[in-house]
C-alpha cells in the first residue's frame, strides 16, 4: 500500500537570498501558508499520511511548523485568532512526520537515498516543494497514486516546456500508451535544447518503487559531484518500466522569484479570498 511521501528540503534557496539566509525557502509564505504545507496537504489528500523530510542545517523551522506550539496556542486560545491555525492543525492531526539529514549537498538522487531510512523498502512518493501544483479536482499526487495502483511501477510527472527552458529540467522521451501517459525510453538531465529528446520535462512529483535505492547507490556522481535521480530512473526504465504522466492541473515554479510571485497572486485571488468570504458567510 502506498502511504509514504518524502520531501527533500535540504537545499539552500540561494535564488531568494537574503530572505533565505536564516529561513528555509520551503517556509516562504504564499499569502498566509508556507509553501511546504501545500505539498504536505497534497500528499495527505492522496492518502500519503506518513511524511518524511530530508533536511539540512538551518531547516529546524520546518520541523517546528508541523508540531504543536503550546505557548502560542495558549496565548490565542479562545480568541478569533485561534482559527488561523486550523489548516496546520488538520495537517498535524492527519499525518505523522519524521526527519533525517542530508549532511552534504550531493544532488536529488543522494537526498532520496538518505530518505531510505525513513521510507524503508516500500513504494513512496517524492514531492519537491518548489513546485506548487494546483488542480480544482484531484491533486497531482492523487492522480499519480491512481496510476500506481494500476501499473505498480515508478512514475514521474511531466509537462511540456518551451525550448529555451528545457536546459533547466530532466527531460524524457517515451511511447504513449494512452493519452498523457508514456512508457519512458530515454531520460536526460538538463540537456541543451538541441540535444533534448523531447520538450517533456520532469517536474517535482515522483512515485518510486524501492528498488530505486540500489540503482541510486550504483549511479556515479555527475556534474558538480551530484547524484542525479534521472540517471537512476533511466537504469530502472531499461531494466523494467518507468512511466511519465502529463498531469492535470497547473504548476508554479516557486523556486524562481517570478514563479513565486505568480503563485502568490493566484493563491490570493483563488484560494485565500474565497476562504475568507466563506468564513464571513459562516459567522
Amino acid at each position: 500500500m502506498l502511504k509514504k511521501c518524502l520531501f527533500p528540503v535540504a537545499g539552500y534557496g540561494t535564488r531568494f537570498l537574503p530572505a533565505t539566509k536564516a529561513m528555509p525557502k520551503e517556509m516562504l509564505p504564499l499569502v498566509n501558508k508556507p509553501l511546504v504545507q501545500y505539498g504536505v496537504e497534497e500528499a495527505i489528500e492522496a492518502g500519503l499520511t506518513e511524511v518524511g523530510f530530508v533536511t539540512g542545517r538551518g531547516k529546524r523551522a520546518i520541523e517546528d511548523h508541523f508540531d504543536t506550539n503550546f505557548e502560542l496556542e495558549h496565548q490565542i486560545a479562545g480568541t478569533g485568532k485561534e482559527s488561523y491555525l486550523d489548516s496546520v492543525r488538520k495537517v498535524i492531526d492527519r499525518a505523522s512526520f519524521s526527519y533525517t539529514r542530508q549532511g552534504e549537498m550531493r544532488g536529488l538522487g543522494d537526498a532520496i537515498l538518505q530518505g531510505h531510512r525513513l521510507v524503508g523498502d516500500e513504494p513512496f512518493a517524492v514531492v519537491l516543494a518548489d513546485d506548487l501544483c494546483l488542480n480544482k479536482d484531484m491533486g497531482v499526487l492523487g492522480q499519480m497514486v491512481q496510476l500506481y495502483k494500476q501499473f505498480r511501477c515508478s512514475i514521474v510527472a511531466v509537462e511540456e516546456v518551451p525550448k529555451d527552458q528545457i536546459h533547466k529540467f530532466g527531460v524524457i522521451a517515451g511511447n504513449e500508451i494512452k493519452p498523457g501517459l508514456y512508457q519512458v525510453t530515454d531520460m536526460v538531465e538538463k540537456p541543451a535544447a538541441e540535444d533534448a529528446p523531447s520538450n517533456m520535462a520532469i517536474i517535482g512529483r515522483y512515485i518510486l518503487t524501492p528498488d530505486i535505492f540500489d540503482l541510486i547507490r550504483d549511479t556515479p556522481p555527475g556534474k558538480n559531484g551530484e547524484v542525479q535521480i534521472t540517471d537512476a530512473l533511466m537504469a530502472q526504465a531499461q531494466q523494467g518500466c518507468v512511466l511519465a504522466y502529463a498531469f492535470k492541473g497547473r504548476r508554479y515554479d516557486c523556486g524562481s522569484v517570478e514563479g513565486f510571485i505568480d503563485a502568490t497572486n493566484h493563491v490570493y485571488e483563488n484560494v485565500y479570498l474565497p476562504e475568507q468570504a466563506a468564513k464571513e458567510k459562516a459567522k
